[in-house]
């Protein structure tokens, strides 16, 4: 048969670029293979890796073009990094894990797509500028070159002509665009929120700015304060982004699609009005539940401090004003409340039980905010931990009206003194309810309530609108106008992009663009009055929501997405990120495709076909507990570490002072804990190859990584194996007087060839089936290594000893370099380079399964346990014979002395008996 390859001439093997350009002819004239010793050839990777990046570069070989390909199209998208500065080994492997899979379709065929960009916007890009005193864009564009560059050192195939980075307004434009249709349709409105408020630096905190209660940086008591921001209505779109979930079943991890149903959660429960008058006005606690079986165990309900009641209640008493004031400091992020004391007061008013008629007490509580639902609870503390907490501290009475299992408390932890029962159950002490089940119930009291107006069926989520104003700098400005005459008003969309002033250098002290006249002052667009902008900006997670769309078409200059283009790519074939992003970014890039596509933008309903979240890299902490208490801990370089025969660290001395420093837990790489590996360090030392197929090597994608700088000798290891390998079949071809072009010409014949020749083609073939069956099916990055690491080896220990031999180890060599230029892209196509090769038109090896098929296998022969024989045998043969094949060996015939107790075969691999004494 004809080889599947297009082969130029080999001219000389020890140089490290082909002397003959890939825009060269090939000469028609038979050049031998030369080479000089082998001893000559050492593998550089710095060199090596350099030269086939430039050529990348020079080639445009990643790019790709959005116009119409008789090609199927293939989108590889890994979650883009914000630009810190530096590659940490999370980035090398998620960005690895997309490449292996982007050159593996390449080679299958496909028109592959790899952009990358920089989500460029966000907090720590301003912290870092208060910290220097330098503006964030300059901090962020020179991280972005710095990483561009680590990047590039990995060899990833991407398309870097796609490249932007969302602190561009020509990017953050067209987010401002769709927010102005959004508006339009009324899918954004404003409204008071409560947020963190550092009184020092008036200033809003984010959740993770609170520490203690305290702003992070001026060390202030945080206050909750309610401030105008602007929300999308994404739980407009909470069903069918439920629904949705159903489509990515097989396609997305199921702990995703799990966290994501749970974040959206949709509940069927009650809303139950308590009717109540204040000053001769009549108006209802409204209160929603999921578990209106309990109704009858009310025996207080709870409003935040911000609601009426407790305003009211504020105005009448002084105590309580205190308190309500008291209820605004400390964080609003829902975990720190559910960690915190809970606190209340009673004040004084009631509500009318719409069952009993019976008054219900109303207490202010620390627990219940605003902006959650109706900001107010029902209270059922024999059926609530958190109700049950309250209500034992403040001595509120607790009523049992749900049946508890005789003994269900009697394993309940001595320490743990809440005896609230939680599971649905019959029910008792609820009158005409008694003995009902939880339908049942939930039916009768709506049956008695609906026609007295004071109850009614909802359908409530977890899900929340999203708040995406920011009172901060470094964000994409929203295009809104604050006019006192005509009250908020959307920027007119020629005006587009209201830019964000880049000389800027923030203090921390509130939002800097309040105090630059020059973008604040503007006129309004509906009177022509002097207004004022906006100064609040987006959330970052504005701009992550949709630059995998921008991708398709980045410099569409008429367009936020060219529908053409967005049609021929999406959506993303392969998505590749951290399972930390798994709600909130996931959830919001879904909600945005859908806005889009009722912009007609896109088509389709989801936008990651499929994703995997690839696992954390873990490595060693080395510390010493200083004297005051605090840690230090070292870098792994800095410490002298001792190995068991598995291994394993068993003894740290710090090499300054030659003193013990302890072994500390396996964690994840961080700064603080000082176990982060420096890629270029790593790089430097082994070359990029090697750091590539360590990440997915070592463990599958998907699972977390334990990094070893001892067991990156494996894979380099493996590396120069595979180059020894290639030098020492060129040099066999010299001695053969074998030229290329005759050798890649020649139909391989594969009559008569010797058992290891063919036992050679038939572990190459199974390669090719294997790794395509690996990384296009399952998803499995790390076994196709353990593949090519095993046909090495057979390549090592197979001997040519004659020209048809030569061929097909030559057929071997080629397709082993193939499949490894997709783990380890420089070095695989270096050499084929070498061998003649044209990287830039090679395709994945074709499986010849004529070649898959055993005229023999080797069966092994055991006497009462021990080896004691082989033999070779038509594969599957009749188990009688194999028998007597077997007792015929003379290695096994003087070991079988007395009865034969048992005789075992196991086809096509091993004949056993079992002897007699």
């Amino acid at each position: 048969m004809l080889w599947h390859y297009k082969i130029f001439p080999f001219t000389c093997v020890n140089q490290l670029e082909p002397t003959m350009s890939n825009s060269q002819t090939a000469p028609t004239d038979h050049q031998p293979v030369t080479t000089t010793d082998a001893s000559t050839n050492a593998y550089q990777p710095q060199l090596i890796e350099a030269a086939q990046q430039t050529k990348w570069a020079t080639d445009k070989r990643f790019e790709v073009s959005d116009e119409p390909s008789d090609k199927p199209s293939r989108y590889m998208l890994s979650m883009f990094p914000y630009p810190s500065g530096k590659l940490h080994m999370g980035h090398v492997r998620n960005y690895t894990i997309s490449d292996v899979l982007s050159r593996y379709y390449r080679l299958k065929g496909f028109e592959v797509m790899q952009p990358m960009g920089w989500d460029a916007f966000g907090l720590p890009a301003e912290n870092a500028a208060i910290a220097n005193q330098t503006p964030p864009a300059e901090w962020t564009f020179a991280n972005i070159d710095n990483m561009r560059a680590q990047l590039k050192l990995l060899g990833l195939s991407v398309d870097w002509s796609r490249e932007f980075a969302t602190c561009n307004p020509e990017y953050y434009q067209w987010e401002q665009w769709l927010f102005l249709q959004l508006y339009k349709k009324g899918m954004v409105y404003k409204k008071l929120s409560t947020v963190n408020w550092d009184p020092v630096d008036n200033t809003v905190l984010a959740n993770e700015q609170v520490i203690d209660g305290k702003g992070w940086r001026s060390g202030a008591a945080v206050e909750k304060r309610d401030i105008p921001m602007y929300y999308f209505k994404i739980t407009d779109y909470a069903d069918e982004l439920l629904d949705d979930l159903d489509q990515l079943e097989g396609h997305w991890p199921s702990e995703v699609l799990t966290m994501q149903r749970n974040w959206i959660g949709r509940s069927a429960g009650m809303e139950v009005h308590f009717p109540y008058n204040l000053e001769g006005q009549d108006n209802t606690l409204d209160v929603f539940t999921t578990r209106p079986d309990t109704l009858m165990g009310v025996t207080y309900v709870a409003v935040a401090a911000e609601h009426p009641l407790a305003q009211y209640a504020s105005e009448h008493n002084k105590a309580i004003a205190d308190f309500c004031a008291l209820c605004k400091k400390g964080s609003v992020a829902e975990a720190d409340l559910a960690k915190a004391d809970k606190i209340g007061m009673d004040t004084g008013l009631t509500v009318t039980h719409p069952l009993t008629g019976e008054q219900v007490p109303v207490w202010v509580a620390n627990y219940v905010l605003m902006s959650y639902g109706s900001g107010a609870v029902m209270a059922v503390p024999a059926h609530d931990e958190r109700d049950y907490e309250f209500a034992t501290k403040y001595n509120l009475p607790i009523k049992q009206v749900i049946n508890i299992p005789e003994g269900y408390f009697d394993n309940v932890e001595s320490d743990d003194d809440n005896r609230a029962y939680t599971e649905r159950n019959t029910l008792v002490n609820s009158g005409e309810f008694d003995g009902m089940d939880f339908e049942q119930a939930f039916e009768a009291m709506l049956a008695k309530l609906a026609p007295s107006e004071l109850a009614n069926k909802k359908i409530q989520y977890r899900l929340r609108d999203w708040g995406v104003s920011r009172q901060r700098y470094w964000g994409c400005p929203i295009p809104m106008v604050n006019c006192e005459h005509c009250g908020t008003v959307p920027v007119e969309e020629q005006n587009l992009p209201v830019v964000l002033p880049t000389d800027v250098v923030p203090d921390g002290r509130g939002n800097p663009l309040k105090n630059i006249p020059e973008f604040v002052n503007t006129t309004c667009p509906k009177c022509g009055n002097p207004a004022e902008r906006e100064t609040d900006t987006f959330d970052t997670f504005v701009e992550s929501s949709w630059y995998y769309a921008r991708f398709a078409s980045p410099h569409d200059a008429v367009n936020m997405v060219n529908k053409a283009a967005a049609n021929k790519w999406l959506p993303v074939d392969q998505y590749v990120g951290g399972v930390e992003h798994a709600v909130m970014h996931l959830l919001y890039a879904r909600f945005f495709h859908k806005l889009m596509r009722d912009e007609n933008l896109v088509s389709g309903d989801e936008p990651f076909a499929n994703l995997m979240t690839q696992g954390m890299v873990l490595a060693g902490t080395f510390y010493r507990v200083n004297s005051d208490g605090s840690t230090t801990y070292y870098f792994t370089q800095d410490v002298d570490i001792d190995y068991n025969e598995r291994g394993q660290p068993i003894k740290a001395t710090l090499k300054t002072d030659g003193l013990p420093v302890t072994i500390g837990k396996i964690e994840k790489m961080s700064k603080s804990k000082n176990n982060g590996i420096d890629p270029q360090t790593t790089i430097d030392q082994y070359g990029a190859d090697t750091v590539r197929l360590y990440t997915l090597f070592t463990a599958p994608a998907d699972q977390t990584l334990e990094w070893s700088d001892d067991a990156l000798k494996g894979p380099y290891n493996f590396i120069k194996k595979v180059w020894r390998i290639a030098i020492e079949h060129i040099q066999a071809l010299n001695d053969a007087h074998l030229d290329l072009i005759t050798l890649n010409n020649t139909p391989l014949n594969t009559e008569g060839l010797t058992k290891a020749a063919k036992n050679l083609r038939r572990k190459t073939h199974e390669t090719i089936s294997k790794i395509d069956g690996d990384l296009g099916n399952r998803l499995a990055l790390n076994t196709p290594v353990s593949s090519l690491m095993e046909l090495s080896n057979e390549l090592a220990s197979f001997k040519a000893d004659s020209a048809q031999d030569l061929q097909i180890q030559h057929e071997a060599l080629i397709d082993l370099l193939i499949m490894l230029s997709v783990y380890a892209p420089h070095v695989g196509e270096h050499l084929l380079e070498q061998l003649g090769f044209d990287t830039k038109t090679m395709a994945y090896p074709t499986l010849d399964a004529s070649a898959l098929v055993q005229d023999t296998v080797t069966m092994v022969v055991q006497v009462n346990g021990k080896v004691r024989g082989k033999m070779d045998v038509a594969p599957n043969g009749d188990v009688e014979q194999l028998k007597a094949q077997a007792r015929a060996i003379e290695s096994v015939a003087k070991f079988i002395t007395g009865e034969i107790k048992k005789e075992i075969v196991v086809p096509n691999k091993l004949v056993s008996f079992v002897v007699a004494g």
